[in-house]
C-alpha cells in the first residue's frame, strides 16, 4: 500500500487500532492526539513492527485553530493525505443545564467543528487528485436524542448526517466517505465521560473489533457501517416506528446510572 492516513484520536482506543490496521497493510500514518508520550510509543511500535513512516502531530482538537494547524503541518512536511480518519471525540454524562458549558463547547468543537474543518481542508485536495477515502467515527447514538448525554448524541447525529451528504456530493470523483456507527466500545470513553455505572457499557465491544469493522467498511466504500447487526436493525426499522415519547424514555433509561 502506498497510502498515508491521518488519524485523529490516535493515542488510544479505536484510533490506535485503526492506525495499527493501516500500518499492517504497509501504509504510512500521521498520528494526531494530545498525548505526545502515547503517540511516541505508538510510533515506535508501528515502525518496529511494520517498517512504515509515522509522523506525530500533538494537538488539542478542542482549540478553534487545531484543524488548520494540523493541515499546515502536513503541508509544510510535504505529506499528502490519501485517507482521513476523523476518530477523535468524547462525551459527558448529566443533565444539560447542570453540566459546565465550557465542557459542552469543547465537545462540540472536537466532535463536530474540528472534524468538519479537517474534512473540508483535506477533501479539497482529494477532489483535486480525484482520489481519497474518509472514515468518520460516529455512533449508534446518532440515531436517537440522548437525555443525559444531550450534546454528545446531537454531535454524533451531525457527524452521521454530514458524512452521508458529502459522500453523495463526491461519489463520482474517486472518493468514498464512510461513517462508522458502533454501539458501546471498551475504551477510555467511559471514564473520560463520567459514565461509570451505566449498565449498557457491560455489553461494550473491543476497540480492536470496532476498528476492524470500520476499516473494512471504508475499504469497501460502505456508506454507513454498524458493528452490531441487531443494533442496525433496531435503529433502522424499529425505532422510527415508535412514538417519540417512548424513544426518549428508552434512550434516557439506557443512560441512567445504576
Amino acid at each position: 500500500m502506498n497510502s498515508t492516513a491521518l488519524i485523529t484520536g490516535a493515542s488510544s482506543g479505536i484510533g490506535m487500532e485503526l492506525a495499527k490496521i493501516h500500518a499492517s497493510k504497509g501504509g504510512d500514518v500521521v498520528l494526531v492526539a494530545r498525548s505526545e508520550d502515547k503517540l511516541n510509543a505508538l510510533k515506535s511500535e508501528l515502525k518496529a513492527q511494520y517498517g512504515i513512516t509515522a509522523t506525530l502531530i500533538p494537538a488539542d482538537l478542542s482549540q478553534p485553530d487545531a484543524a488548520h494547524t494540523v493541515y499546515k503541518t502536513t503541508l509544510d512536511l510535504g505529506i499528502h493525505i490519501d485517507t482521513l480518519i476523523n476518530n477523535a471525540g468524547f462525551g459527558g454524562h448529566g443533565k444539560f443545564h447542570e453540566r459546565a458549558l465550557r465542557e459542552e463547547q469543547a465537545m462540540m468543537q472536537v466532535n463536530m467543528v474540528t472534524l468538519t474543518n479537517l474534512t473540508h481542508l483535506y477533501l479539497k485536495e482529494m477532489v483535486a487528485r480525484q482520489h481519497g477515502r474518509i472514515l468518520n467515527v460516529s455512533s449508534t447514538a446518532s440515531f436517537l436524542p440522548g437525555p443525559l448525554q444531550a450534546v454528545y448524541y446531537a454531535t454524533k447525529a451531525y457527524v452521521t448526517s454530514f458524512s452521508q451528504a458529502i459522500a453523495e456530493e463526491v461519489k463520482d470523483q474517486g472518493i468514498t466517505v464512510t461513517v462508522l456507527c458502533p454501539g458501546t466500545v471498551a475504551t477510555g470513553f467511559v471514564e473520560a465521560g463520567n459514565l461509570e455505572g451505566v449498565d449498557i457499557w457491560k455489553l461494550a465491544k473491543s476497540a480492536e473489533s470496532v476498528a476492524a469493522c470500520g476499516y473494512q467498511a471504508m475499504e469497501k466504500g460502505t456508506l454507513v457501517a454498524f458493528n452490531e447487526r441487531p443494533l442496525q436493525f433496531l435503529l433502522n426499522w424499529v425505532v422510527p416506528l415508535l412514538p417519540r415519547k417512548w424513544v426518549l424514555a428508552i434512550s434516557r433509561k439506557t443512560m441512567e446510572k445504576a
